[in-house]
């Protein structure tokens, strides 16, 4: 009898290190998991700081190509206004000038935009002819 108690505490004693162990275990996966997750909470901030560095720097190149852009835009539409302007001068000159010019001008430039835009006077159709068969 006295060699089942031994025996019994024998198992007890390496059942307690077992569960010591196993304690002790847990105990170190748990630190783990909260550094892996911390790491990868650090990658996530990581990561984002890199896309919205990225997507800032993008953002400042399209800004800098659409103010270029609308300096283009300004120049070209000055200079088509410079141009316009010119173009009026000229025309007021030469209708100061030559107003008889002008007149036959505008006379038949108003005749050949009325010949285009007046509907021609529609042919009569034939009928289709039929053949017999």
């Amino acid at each position: 009898m006295f060699q089942r108690s031994g025996y019994s505490r024998a198992i007890s004693a390496q059942i307690g290190d077992i569960e010591q162990r196993l304690r002790t275990l847990e105990r170190h996966l748990e630190a783990a998991g909260s550094r892996s997750a911390a790491t990868a909470a650090q990658a996530a901030n990581h990561v984002g700081e890199n896309v919205a560095s990225a997507l800032s720097s993008i953002a400042e190149n399209l800004r800098g190509r659409a103010n270029s852009m609308r300096d283009d835009v300004a120049k070209i539409s000055g200079d088509a206004a410079q141009l316009g302007d010119q173009a009026l001068r000229r025309l007021a000159d030469e209708v100061e000038h030559r107003p008889l010019v002008t007149l036959g001008v505008a006379v038949a430039v108003g005749i050949l935009v009325g010949l285009a835009s007046h509907p021609r006077a529609s042919r009569p159709r034939r009928a289709p002819v039929r053949r017999r068969h």
